[in-house]
């Protein structure tokens, strides 16, 4: 299914069963090292020899850095205009490494959708997101929960 552009995405616009597809990321070798560097450094993640050497066979990204991608792709394909509240996420998974030349992509599902008692301004949009590779393999997935604005809350 396609959304209508992300200024005008209310509530409404994210009924149960819906599957967005987002564009892809080449994940390249300098961003992983990068990224590790600053946040997680672990050798598996900095270090191209040792990684080699080891029972990975080669450079892996972080998982949260994994993550990091993965909201980009969220965000800039899922998420409206108005921006979008999370209380957190439920089972988060690192199924497979990440390596340098993987092209990723995020598919998200809309698994349940209903207005809050509490503020009938919004609605809780609960999803399954997974994290694939150019193989189809999922190298992440995770449950994820956002508060979205109604299309009456915002105007339209």
């Amino acid at each position: 299914m396609t959304l209508p552009p992300r200024a005008q995405r209310a509530f409404e616009d994210y009924p149960v069963g819906v599957k967005v597809v987002s564009k892809t990321h080449a994940v390249t070798e300098k961003e992983i090292i990068d990224f590790a560097s600053e946040f997680d450094p672990q050798w598996f993640h900095v270090d191209p020899a040792r990684a080699a050497d080891s029972e990975f066979h080669g450079l892996i990204a972080s998982g949260w850095h994994t993550c990091c991608m993965c909201m980009r792709l969220f965000f800039d394909e899922f998420l409206p205009g108005a921006g979008a509240l999370s209380p957190g996420v439920d089972e988060l998974r690192w199924r497979a490494p990440v390596r340098p030349g993987d092209v990723i992509h995020v598919e998200v599902t809309v698994k349940d959708a209903r207005i809050t008692q509490s503020r009938p301004d919004r609605g809780v949009v609960s999803t399954y997101i997974e994290v694939i590779n150019q193989r189809d393999e999922v190298v992440m997935s995770f449950k994820a929960a956002n508060f979205i604005l109604t299309r009456a809350a915002i105007g339209g």
